[in-house]
């Protein structure tokens, strides 16, 4: 079985824009396609919660999902760069590819 955490870089939750991302010009504003970011709620907690290990639960991070303002720019974002990890938007990597399908 794979773990697919070792993938994920430890610093995936602290804001982009801080780190300094090339194309961000390290600013956040309404012209920044990454603003949305900063209103995550993922960046606010546990961030196993949203990449579990192959067949482990994803409702935690569901549910944060479902309260996160954001939730559309997320699923988007992950939809335009292919994400193929994590929940994003709410969606797993399973559900996010049959919403490509259907689209």
């Amino acid at each position: 079985m794979t773990d697919y955490r070792n993938d994920v870089p430890g610093n995936w939750a602290i804001d982009p824009l801080r780190l300094g991302v090339a194309g961000t010009d390290n600013a956040v504003g309404d012209d920044n396609p990454l603003a949305w970011q900063a209103d995550a709620l993922c960046t606010q907690t546990d961030p196993e919660a949203f990449f579990p290990e192959k067949g482990g639960s994803t409702r935690d991070a569901k549910r944060i999902c479902a309260e996160c303002t954001v939730k559309t720019e997320c699923l988007e974002y992950a939809l335009a760069n292919d994400e193929r990890f994590g929940i994003w938007g709410g969606l797993s990597e399973r559900e996010r590819r049959k919403y490509r399908r259907r689209a």
